[in-house]
């Protein structure tokens, strides 16, 4: 019975060691070149026949029925002759030239890229949601519209009643001084503008604090008490002074016929902080003024004002001969330098001065209880508008005064009116 597997017996098996001669004898040692195996090679005797010697990776002679091609190497068993599988002389193995490692593979830039893009636009979705949730924990949503009665109808467009007030809650008396706020018990407004944004364009009107209105029936924002309407004629400023914010919008709505939607406050503290956290803005002042006062000091020419500059600035009237109509001129000039600045490419990417920025605006910004932060972007966006010339700044019409308040010209308040109620371009000026 014949042993040898098929194709190793018969004539066709020699003399020489790997024929399958049944004398074959091994080679001397000069001529046997072991194949230096790997690790992982196998034992002997595991179910993988011994290896054969090599000479440049091949059998020991060309013969047909050899290793070299007629073997082991024909029945599936290349790997054994080729080092690639169990260590060799092949370019994976640890002969080749890279000391035991298959060749690199290229970098694949296209899912590299795609996966970083991927990346990128995760945390900057995460980063926009965390920052949404921060900034409107922020906001002082204490100012109730709802208790606002007898209110006209909606018009087409968003209206924003933007207040400055001279509060000096959270002042020291070393800030007070600084910043020349004096020490007046309560709050007055010391800014009042309506800001209507709309398809047509974008309108900021000055409401002058000194301008003449009558007061009239309101419920008491705290008391509940409801206080009839006596014809009683006084200044804006003081509808807030005596009932605060919801009745300055109801004495507004009173007096205009226009519906204000949203309500912003800002104090005196807020204001220096926004624009100290902002770097400073930069005004240009067409002629220079001082006012004991407000402690302002200026000189004509382009300049950049810090807080308690900005400050002093915006609440100067002993100045002018114009008194409360210039300053509401001077406040329009610079809350719009201030929207520019805030949207600059220099604050919006720079995190560690949009998040100041940020901070100290919404800590010190008092709006009603529906505004949200798209409606507080929407207002902010529509200022910086009007700044870069695509809207209309103006101060209310005045047809006079008496008593020292400014009279409205009722004829062009009311067209006035109409034309915002009905989102239509504005064609009335203002003084």
């Amino acid at each position: 019975m014949n042993d040898w597997p098929e194709g190793w017996s018969g004539g066709n098996r020699g003399n020489e060691y790997g024929r399958g001669s049944a004398n074959a004898q091994p080679e001397s040692a000069r001529v046997m070149r072991q194949v230096r195996r790997g690790p992982q090679a196998p034992p002997y005797g595991a179910g993988v026949p011994p290896q054969p010697s090599y000479t440049d990776g091949q059998g020991y002679d060309e013969g047909q029925n050899g290793y070299g091609q007629g073997g082991y190497d024909n029945n599936g068993y290349d790997g054994y002759n080729t080092g690639q599988v169990y260590g060799g002389g092949g370019p994976g193995g640890p002969q080749g030239p890279d000391g035991g490692r298959g060749p690199r593979r290229a970098p694949n830039w296209r899912r590299r890229i795609k996966w970083g893009a991927i990346t990128l636009v995760t945390v900057l979705f995460v980063t926009s949601v965390a920052t949404y949730f921060w900034a409107d924990s922020k906001l002082n949503r204490d100012v109730d519209l709802s208790k606002v009665i007898d209110r006209p109808e909606a018009g087409d467009g968003t209206n924003y009643l933007i207040v400055g007030s001279d509060s000096r809650e959270g002042l020291s008396a070393a800030e007070k001084k600084k910043l020349h706020t004096g020490s007046a018990a309560g709050k007055r407004t010391d800014s009042m503008m309506i800001l209507h944004v709309g398809d047509s364009g974008d309108t900021l009107i000055s409401l002058p604090r000194d301008s003449n209105v009558t007061i009239p029936s309101y419920v008491g924002s705290t008391s509940g008490k409801t206080y009839q309407n006596t014809g009683r004629q006084e200044k804006l400023n003081a509808a807030y002074a005596e009932d605060g914010p919801t009745l300055l919008v109801r004495t507004i709505e009173y007096n205009m016929g226009l519906h204000i939607d949203h309500y912003v406050e800002i104090g005196f503290n807020g204001f220096a902080d926004i624009v100290d956290a902002v770097g400073g803005v930069t005004i240009d002042i067409d002629k220079g003024f001082k006012d004991s006062y407000s402690g302002a000091d200026f000189k004509a020419g382009k300049q950049t004002l810090n807080g308690e500059e900005a400050l002093a600035f915006v609440r100067t009237r002993h100045a002018f001969a114009a008194s409360d109509l210039q300053r509401t001129k001077n406040q329009q000039k610079f809350l719009s330098a201030l929207a520019h600045q805030v949207a600059t490419p220099g604050t919006l990417l720079n995190p560690f001065k949009l998040y100041p920025t940020l901070g100290a605006g919404l800590d010190s910004l008092s709006v009603d209880k529906d505004m949200s932060l798209w409606d507080l972007g929407s207002m902010f966006w529509a200022m910086k508008g009007v700044s870069g010339g695509d809207g209309t700044s103006m101060n209310m019409p005045i047809s006079g005064s008496t008593g020292g308040n400014l009279v409205w010209d009722k004829a062009k308040v009311k067209t006035l009116v109409n034309e915002l109620n009905n989102d239509q371009k504005v064609t009335v000026s203002g003084n």
